[in-house]
C-alpha cells in the first residue's frame, strides 16, 4: 500500500532539540507525542522562576512596562481575566446586599491623620499632592492608598440612626502605594482593586460581615480559581493599619512560597470615634457604630499565574479565562472545512466563551499561541473529522485527548470545562500537601526547608511577638496566619519552649 504524507507544520525547540509536527495519512492525524515544551521562549519554571513569571506575564500578553517607574499597562487579554474576577464578585456582594459606590481619588492629609495608627501604617507608600496647576496648594492631597478615611468622613454626614444601618458599600477602583520593588500584578505602584467598607450598629453584626466576606473570597477562590486557600487571622504585628482584627486567606504558589489572596478586617468603633461618627440606637442613646474593610487586588491574577502556570505559559481556570474553548481549523483551505468550524464555534458560543482562529498561521503556531494564552479547551476539526461527525478535544491542563461526536458537543465542553477546573484544583492542592511541613523545633524548620524546598511550616507559637521575629530572622518564614483549623503539633512554642497557645502557618511570602 503506498501512502501520501503531507508535511503541514513544525516547531524546532532549541532546549530540547524536538520537532512537533502533523502528518495526514490516508487523512487520519498523528502527532507526535513527545511534545513536552511547544513555546521555547519562556523559561523553564525550575530553571528560574522569577524570570518564566515574567516571561508569561509579557509573551502573553497580559502586562506591558510603561515610563512610569513601578506601573504597568494591563493589557486587553489580562484586563478580560480581571473583568472576569470584577464580574463574579461583584455579583456575589450583590447577592448580600452590597452597593457600589465610587470615592474620591485624593485624600486631604488632615483627614487622613485623624486615625493615628492607620497613618502611621500607610505613611511610608503615600505618594503626594503638593500642586494643582502652577499653584502650591494649601494642604497636601494623598493619592489614595486605600479609602477608610473617605468613607468615615462620608458615613459621618449619613449615618444619623440605627434605622441607617448597616451601610454595606464597595468600590471597584485603583489606588497607589510607593512600593520599592515591583513586580508585574503582585507588586506595582498603581493597581486596581476592590475596597469593600461596611458600618454596622453592633460589634458582632460588624465580626459576622468580616467573616461573611472573608468565606466570600474563599469560595470565589476555591471553586472560581481552583486555588485552595488557608483561612485564618493575622498576629497582631501583622494586621492591617488600624484594624482591632486582620482575617486572610493563604495560597501556596507553585515554588512554595505564599501569597495572600485577600483580607478582611474588623476595626471595631476605632475609626468611628476618630471621626466622631454617632448614632441613635433603639434606646434613643448615642453609640458608635462598628466598621469592617475588606479587599481583593489584580493580585490575584499573579496568584493565578503562579498556582496554575507550566513551562508553555497560562493556565487559566475556565471561570476567568477571557477564552475558554478556541476552535482550530485542520486543513482549513480545503473546501467546507472553515464554514463547519465556524458554524461549529457559533454552536459552542451558547453554552462557554468560544473564539475560531481562521487566520493563516499554521495549526502548530495556533496550538503553541493558545497554550501559551491558557485557553482551558481546543477543538481540532478537519476534513476527516467533518466527514465522521466529530472533532477534537484537547484540554490545557494535561493535554487529554478526546474525540467527541458533534451531536454532544454542548454537553461535553460543559463536562470538559468543569473536568479543567477540578483538574487544576487537585493539582494545586496536592502541590500544597507536599510542600506543607510540621516541626516542633527552628532546627526542624531548616532541615524541611533544606531537604524539600519552600513550603508552608506548620509550628506552634507561644503568642510573643520576639519568638515570631526570630523565627523569621533565624529561618527566613515569617508568619502567615493563624488558621481556623487548629492542629497540636505540639504543647510548647518552636522558638522559646515555653508553653504554645496557637498553631501558626509560617512561610515565605510574595
Amino acid at each position: 500500500m503506498v501512502f501520501t504524507y503531507y508535511l503541514i507544520y513544525y516547531i524546532i525547540l532549541s532546549q530540547s532539540n524536538l520537532v512537533i509536527y502533523i502528518l495526514y495519512i490516508e487523512g487520519v492525524r498523528i502527532m507526535a507525542k513527545d511534545q513536552k515544551k511547544m513555546v521555547d521562549s519562556i523559561t523553564s519554571m525550575d530553571e528560574d522562576f522569577a524570570k518564566w513569571y515574567t516571561d508569561v506575564c509579557k509573551k502573553a500578553e497580559l502586562v506591558s512596562y510603561t515610563s512610569v517607574k513601578g506601573c504597568m499597562v494591563i493589557r486587553p487579554y489580562g484586563y478580560a481575566i480581571w473583568e472576569n474576577i470584577q464580574r463574579i464578585l461583584d455579583g456575589m456582594f450583590k447577592e448580600l446586599g452590597h452597593e457600589n459606590v465610587n470615592m474620591p481619588m485624593f485624600i486631604p492629609e488632615s483627614l487622613l491623620q485623624k486615625e493615628a495608627d492607620h497613618v502611621e501604617g500607610f505613611a511610608p507608600e503615600c505618594a503626594w499632592v503638593t500642586y494643582g496647576g502652577n499653584e502650591k496648594l494649601e494642604e497636601r492631597l494623598c493619592v489614595r492608598p486605600t479609602s477608610e478615611t473617605l468613607f468615615c468622613e462620608h458615613f459621618k454626614d449619613i449615618v444619623h440612626s440605627y434605622r441607617d444601618l448597616p451601610k454595606l458599600y464597595n468600590q471597584w477602583v485603583s489606588v497607589v502605594r510607593w512600593e520599592k520593588t515591583t513586580r508585574p500584578f503582585l507588586r506595582s505602584r498603581e493597581f486596581l482593586w476592590q475596597e469593600g467598607h461596611t458600618l454596622h450598629e453592633t460589634a458582632e453584626e460588624a465580626i459576622d460581615e468580616t467573616e461573611r466576606m472573608l468565606n466570600v473570597y474563599t469560595k470565589f477562590c476555591q471553586e472560581d480559581l481552583a486555588m485552595p486557600v488557608v483561612q485564618g487571622m493575622k498576629t497582631d504585628s501583622d494586621k492591617f493599619a488600624g484594624a482591632e482584627r486582620t482575617y486572610c486567606i493563604e495560597a501556596l504558589m507553585h515554588d512554595g512560597k505564599a501569597l495572600q489572596a485577600g483580607t478582611s478586617h474588623y476595626f471595631g468603633d476605632g475609626f468611628a470615634k476618630a471621626f466622631d461618627i454617632q448614632f441613635s440606637n433603639k434606646e434613643n442613646k448615642l453609640a458608635y457604630p462598628h466598621q469592617t474593610s475588606w479587599g481583593v487586588t489584580t493580585r490575584l491574577i499573579g496568584a493565578i499565574i503562579m498556582t496554575h502556570g507550566d513551562d508553555n505559559g497560562l493556565v487559566l481556570p475556565p471561570a476567568v479565562a477571557p477564552i475558554q474553548v478556541i476552535v482550530v481549523p485542520i486543513a482549513q483551505h480545503k473546501e467546507g472545512v472553515l464554514d463547519r468550524a465556524n458554524a461549529l464555534c457559533e454552536q459552542l458560543k451558547k453554552v462557554c466563551r468560544a473564539k475560531i482562529d481562521d487566520s493563516e498561521n499554521s495549526p502548530g503556531w495556533k496550538f503553541a499561541e493558545y497554550e501559551m494564552k491558557g485557553v482551558p479547551v481546543r477543538v481540532e476539526i478537519g476534513p476527516r473529522d467533518i466527514e465522521n461527525n466529530q472533532c477534537v478535544l484537547v484540554t490545557r491542563h494535561n493535554r487529554e485527548k478526546t474525540v467527541v461526536s458533534l451531536d454532544e458537543i454542548e454537553t461535553v465542553i460543559t463536562q470538559k470545562l468543569d473536568e479543567v477546573r477540578d483538574g487544576l484544583y487537585q493539582k494545586a492542592l496536592d502541590n500544597r500537601e507536599n510542600r506543607t511541613y510540621k516541626c516542633k523545633t527552628m532546627d526542624e524548620i531548616t532541615k524541611a526547608l533544606e531537604e524539600n524546598g519552600d513550603g508552608f511550616i506548620k509550628a506552634m507559637w507561644c503568642g510573643n511577638e520576639e519568638c515570631e521575629d526570630k523565627v523569621k530572622e533565624i529561618t527566613g518564614v515569617g508568619s502567615r496566619c493563624i488558621p481556623f483549623d487548629q492542629e497540636e503539633i505540639s504543647d510548647v512554642c518552636v522558638c522559646c519552649g515555653k508553653p504554645a497557645k496557637k498553631m501558626l502557618y509560617w512561610g515565605k511570602a510574595y
